[in-house]
């Protein structure tokens, strides 16, 4: 067929407004693309993608979600976090994440209190939350910790030479007080002698290592308190059982004689003998999340009592190394199986819990050691973490969102001895001669052309 010059350029021109319009449709679904977003997993079990509770609390949130990532020149766990982060961010636009190496910001990483490569510092409507755990569970549990906005009062007694959460000294808690303050958790003080009543809005009660013994009316008034079925975390110091002994008393727990000693704490760096280290945590709401030893310095050894009411569980135990010592410490101390000094491992935390008839449960703790919440050793370990950890456990804040474990049918592929004969013959000997012999075939066939 002949083509005429005027059928030529139609044909030209054609192909032209062909080209002009497929490029304007590739530039209108470029901008569309910058516009909208959509995404599919395709992944067994959508384990690429957020889980439906975590969508939903994402829908709640109103403010801008801001996130720090304390890492060092670490691209594979930056990766990580980065890709994490992302699956939220594809829910919820206002979140940023900010990376900052700790090794070159040590000041604003130890004002942080930044412990671990990979930590996150959430903060969300005026609230902070710091995160060691990089999975979907973690991060939206303290998401949801964040957003909630009851009001939570704990008071700390005092008039009794107790531990201040407004006091700077070295054995106050007011470097406590202030992390309290950033989840969103205020503090006070009351005396009961002065003001005979315990707020009704009180979430938690807190005594902290008192110095002289409560008055009478004192421990009623907090044993009412406890009668109500609230909170209570009492905190409290070796050869100090006097001063508390009419509430460990009602709650069945007794402070051991002596001070726990571990003469081995030389190996971590640590001098002093009666600094108590527990490395090792119990399956507990309050403990579950802690991945770092926690340092207590001169903790009293606590047992149970056969008439307790509560239900009593260990929630921290010194190692097996250790033991209460009764005697001086100075020079060489041991271990005296004539004494009534008992070998470790320790308890030196209870938690107490009891179900009211109503079905709310009460919950106490007693720590026989208030410095590790103190300002001159909150900063070691995981001191600061337990002490929240405890605060929100006690609090009743600890209703985690549960989100299923995302697991894929087919991450593990097993082949027995016959298949692996087969692919090692076949990618070797049989493969390889298939194309050999389909190039023959195709060099002949155009020989002979």
């Amino acid at each position: 067929m002949k083509i005429s010059r005027k059928l030529h350029q139609l044909i030209r021109l054609q192909n032209i407004i062909f080209t002009l319009l497929f490029l304007g449709a590739m530039g209108l679904l470029a901008w569309l693309s910058t516009q909208y977003t959509a995404q599919s997993d395709w992944t067994a079990n959508a384990k690429n993608s957020l889980s439906q509770p975590s969508i939903q609390l994402l829908d709640t949130l109103n403010q801008p979600v801001e996130i720090t990532a304390y890492v060092s020149e670490n691209e594979i766990l930056r990766q990580q976090i980065s890709e994490l982060i992302a699956k939220y961010a594809h829910h919820k636009i206002d979140i940023s994440l900010n990376f900052i190496n700790p090794d070159m910001r040590p000041d604003q990483a130890r004002e942080e209190g930044i412990t671990s490569d990979g930590e996150l510092v959430i903060r969300y409507n005026g609230k902070r939350e710091s995160l060691q755990q990089l999975n979907e569970q973690a991060f939206t549990n303290a998401l949801q910790r964040l957003a909630n906005r009851e009001q939570r009062w704990v008071v700390f007694l005092s008039g009794h030479g107790e531990r201040s959460p407004a006091g700077n000294s070295n054995f106050d808690l007011g470097m406590f007080a202030n992390e309290l303050k950033n989840k969103g958790i205020n503090s006070q003080t009351i005396n009961l002698a002065s003001n005979p009543s315990i707020p009704n809005n009180t979430s938690l009660l807190v005594i902290a290592d008192p110095q002289t013994t409560l008055l009478n009316g004192e421990v009623s008034l907090i044993e009412q308190y406890l009668a109500s079925g609230k909170p209570l975390l009492l905190l409290s110091e070796p050869n100090q059982a006097t001063p508390i002994e009419p509430l460990t008393t009602q709650l069945g727990i007794r402070l051991l004689p002596g001070t726990v000693v571990d003469a081995t704490t030389q190996l971590f760096g640590i001098d002093e003998p009666t600094y108590a280290l527990v490395t090792q945590y119990p399956n507990h709401l309050a403990t579950q999340h802690l991945q770092a030893m926690s340092l207590f310095p001169g903790a009293a050894g606590l047992s149970v009592a056969s008439t307790s009411k509560y239900t009593v569980e260990p929630l921290l135990s010194t190692l097996e190394r250790s033991w209460t010592e009764t005697g001086p410490i100075e020079g060489q101390i041991k271990f005296d199986p004539d004494t009534d000094e008992q070998q470790g491992p320790i308890i030196i935390g209870y938690t107490l819990s009891h179900t009211n008839e109503l079905g709310k449960q009460q919950r106490m703790a007693v720590i026989g050691d208030a410095d590790f919440l103190s300002n001159t050793f909150l900063g070691n370990g995981a001191n600061l973490d337990l002490g929240l950890g405890l605060v929100q456990w006690l609090n009743h804040d600890d209703s985690f969102i549960n989100i299923p474990a995302k697991t894929a049918p087919d991450t593990a592929l097993n082949i027995n001895d016959t298949w692996s004969l087969i692919f090692g013959l076949g990618f070797l000997f049989i493969l390889p001669s298939v194309f050999i012999i389909t190039g023959l075939i195709i060099w002949i066939k155009r020989k002979k052309r």
